[in-house]
């Protein structure tokens, strides 16, 4: 866990008053410091079942979560504990403690049902708790589990004509954990000792039949055996004698029954070992500003009266972590350019390798850190951005260039600046004088290191200005007749337009390299794109070819079970799964 990050006590993380649902900013802040991935663990089940103690010991300490120990549920609305994982370093365990379910305090249990389904949604191990065997009564009470289809959304908007299946669902939702408290039977079958693992697949098992008692008997059990792919029972003896169940807080292992401290030792070390990082599809880890952003777009939706949408909270936590990942992309573009840049550029080509260096590096800072970037959004942003740097940058070296360049040619032409205003070339022979004098300083000048891309439009910039003075020394030079001073002026002529030819070739050249570098940003920017798109590709088809498994094999135990009809409806879904993982994906194009 973040080491900066100490609680020593669970904070309530959404707050069920009044009948509303309220997230609670205090948790936000504790979540939003967390950048490690959270592996969340959330139990759900009826009031007074022991769930907080459960958590409490998961949490490694005797008390936290309160426990309360009378009829009335002492736990209200979600409350949050986030702890070192014992036995990964590098992730951070996040324990959520719900209230029980079915209070009669409260009246309405409109509520019961948003927090059974926040529970799914947010977890990564999602554990029901309850008394007793698993019996009818028990999935009774586990009727929330048949409603989750009406309490959350897995598309914003669905195909048409297509409804909603278990793939959707399967992709995001947590493993399934039932604990069975003060259990009493003996775990056996025809006289055969079997598993808890065992037991809860036996009382998973449909009834023939198509009477309503038939349907409500199997709809909870299809609807975990659809919904949960990985499923897991844990039995526990009663802890102690009934009238001291209320002191568990401040009991000693030694003095509880021996079995039930073994269960429970059994049960936190499976949920260290075996619960994952929760993740979204696509393979995206949730740290704890994920989760916070999760938590917010939740309930957010319910207090709007919408449902729980997870597209719609993938979209909004990647507009904030694709804006971020534009920002990080900019930031580490501007650093690279900082140390590797030294302004003016003895060529256009050394600052354009610069610029293409740095933005692949850029690029790949936001491939990294980006995900679910709907028709290329951010990445479009990223581009523009990075071509007004390299526009600007182009504008900056011409600067430096320019100033280095008028600086060299005030500082070599001053001297002769000065000898023409004191007429040292003002007398016969003076021209031949003057320009021996000016091409010795275009060499010095020419001579001199890193002046720019603008070094020659500087300095016939600088010449053009001087022209008229030449000339009238010229034109007064009594050693030269009228044809040489002809012949002279001619051949000026013809050296200017050669430069400005020269000058003109040079500009057409400079927007060429411009135009290439253009394309060739285009290029890496689709590169990397569909690179990372055949990744999402990649990963997407894992997780279909998953739930396709799942489905197959639920498919396969439905029909050894003799429930064709279900098998059938099943075999809509294998269909649907089918086309997607056959649609072909869309083109990369970036504009």
């Amino acid at each position: 866990m973040d080491s900066d990050i100490q609680m020593p006590g669970p904070v309530c993380l959404i707050e069920n008053t009044d009948k509303q649902l309220v997230v609670n900013p205090e948790a936000l802040k504790i979540l939003s410091a967390i950048t490690q991935p959270v592996v969340v663990v959330a139990i759900v089940g009826l009031y007074r079942t022991g769930k907080s103690y459960l958590m409490n010991k998961l949490a490694g300490q005797k008390k936290g979560f309160s426990l309360g120990s009378t009829v009335q549920s002492h736990t209200k609305g979600i409350w949050m504990w986030c702890v070192p994982h014992p036995k990964e370093p590098n992730y951070t365990l996040v324990l959520l403690d719900t209230e029980g379910l079915g209070d009669v305090e409260k009246g309405d249990n409109q509520n019961d049902s948003w927090i059974f389904a926040l529970a799914i949604l947010l977890s990564s191990t999602f554990v029901y708790n309850s008394m007793g065997t698993i019996n009818q009564q028990a999935m009774d009470q586990l009727h929330y589990v048949t409603e989750l289809t009406d309490k959350i959304r897995a598309k914003s908007s669905p195909d048409e004509n297509e409804v909603e299946d278990s793939a959707d669902f399967v992709s995001f939702f947590p493993d399934f954990v039932w604990t069975l408290r003060d259990f009493s039977l003996e775990l056996e079958i025809d006289g055969q000792p079997i598993s808890a693992d065992k037991y809860l697949k036996n009382s998973l098992k449909l009834k023939q039949g198509t009477s309503p008692k038939d349907k409500n008997f199997n709809l909870p059990r299809l609807c975990i055996r659809k919904f949960f792919p990985k499923k897991k029972c844990f039995i526990f003896d009663r802890p102690t004698e009934r009238k001291k169940l209320g002191q568990l807080e401040t009991m000693h292992d030694d003095e509880l029954d021996p079995e039930f401290v073994q269960q429970v030792a059994d049960f936190c070390s499976y949920i260290f070992t075996n619960s994952k990082v929760k993740t979204l599809s696509g393979g995206i880890q949730v740290n704890g500003p994920r989760l916070e952003t999760l938590v917010l777009t939740y309930v957010d939706a319910i207090s709007s009266g919408d449902l729980p949408c997870m597209e719609n909270a993938v979209l909004a936590l990647a507009q904030i972590e694709n804006s971020a990942a534009v920002q990080k992309a900019i930031a580490h573009y501007d650093q690279q350019m900082g140390e590797k840049v030294q302004l003016p550029t003895e060529t256009l080509q050394e600052l354009l390798d610069l610029h293409m260096a740095s933005e692949k590096e850029a690029i790949e800072v936001f491939m990294k850190n980006s995900f679910k970037d709907v028709d290329n959004v951010f990445q479009k942003k990223l581009a523009a951005q990075l071509e007004k740097r390299r526009d600007d940058f182009y504008k900056e070296n011409m600067k430096a260039s320019s100033d280095r360049c008028s600086a060299l040619l005030k500082d070599i032409f001053h001297s002769l600046e000065e000898e023409i205003k004191q007429g040292v070339y003002s007398q016969p022979g003076g021209y031949h004088l003057l320009m021996q004098t000016v091409n010795e300083m275009k060499k010095k000048y020419l001579q001199e290191p890193r002046k720019g891309i603008q070094s020659e439009e500087v300095l016939q910039t600088y010449l053009r200005s001087k022209e008229s003075v030449i000339d009238a020394i010229l034109q007064t030079d009594q050693n030269l007749t009228e044809k040489e001073k002809e012949i002279e002026v001619q051949r000026v002529k013809a050296e200017s337009a050669e430069a400005a030819a020269k000058m003109l070739e040079e500009m057409q050249k400079k927007n060429e390299q411009m135009m290439e570098e253009k394309e060739k940003s285009y290029q890496e920017h689709v590169k990397q794109l569909t690179e990372k798109m055949e990744q999402e590709r990649a990963q997407l088809m894992a997780e279909q070819e998953r739930a396709m498994a799942l489905k197959l094999k639920e498919q396969a135990m439905l029909l050894k079970e003799g429930f064709q009809n279900e098998s059938k409806q099943l075999q809509r879904e294998i269909e649907n799964l089918k086309r997607s993982m056959t649609k072909p994906s869309d083109p990369c194009i970036i504009i």
